[in-house]
């Protein structure tokens, strides 16, 4: 599974651009490390900033909560069966959270869902363990996001089904997954 204590650094992908003048930038795309950099930098100099980049996002995978042994458990088997296990996240773990049923550091890998879904039906939340996983290749709710997410089967009825408890406790919420 795909903890800080277990998870292998992710491949990295150099993406030089002639309008990036002078900063470097790094992202978690899809289970892998996206560096951006100008395109006059040198060979070495791309290679020098992977490395830091990676040690970073490492540092900060450690620091990150440990993941919740059954989301990780559900996480793994709804990665290899939807997304061909290519998929890789940070931890993944239950929080408290009012508003919403679940969050995904697009940029960190770190995936969270609402505490008080630890009690919903395994469909359900198999649902929105795959919405979460969608978020770490799409951070928007765009028509690549929707495609990875009805990958799931049950992604209409789950939706249904928290909109009838977000109506039921009066939050009119229509997407908090």
């Amino acid at each position: 599974m795909n903890s800080p204590a277990n998870a292998l650094p992710p491949p990295i992908r150099i993406v030089a651009s002639r309008r990036r003048r002078r900063t470097v930038a790094a992202r978690l795309r899809a289970g892998v490390l996206e560096l951006l950099v100008p395109d006059w930098m040198s060979h070495a100099e791309r290679q020098r900033w992977a490395e830091v980049m990676s040690r970073r996002l490492q540092r900060k995978a450690e620091r990150s909560r440990p993941s919740d042994d059954r989301l990780a458990g559900r996480a793994h088997v709804l990665n290899e069966r939807h997304f061909a296990g290519r998929l890789r996240w940070t931890s993944i773990a239950f929080a408290e959270m009012s508003h919403l049923w679940g969050s995904c550091t697009f940029t960190a890998g770190a995936i969270r869902i609402a505490s008080r879904a630890a009690s919903l039906p395994d469909w359900v939340l198999d649902y929105l363990l795959v919405h979460e996983l969608s978020h770490l290749e799409h951070s928007d709710h765009g028509p690549a996001f929707h495609e990875m997410e009805n990958r799931y089967p049950l992604t209409e009825r789950a939706r249904g089904y928290l909109m009838a408890l977000d109506h039921a406790a009066g939050s009119g919420a229509i997407d908090r997954a």
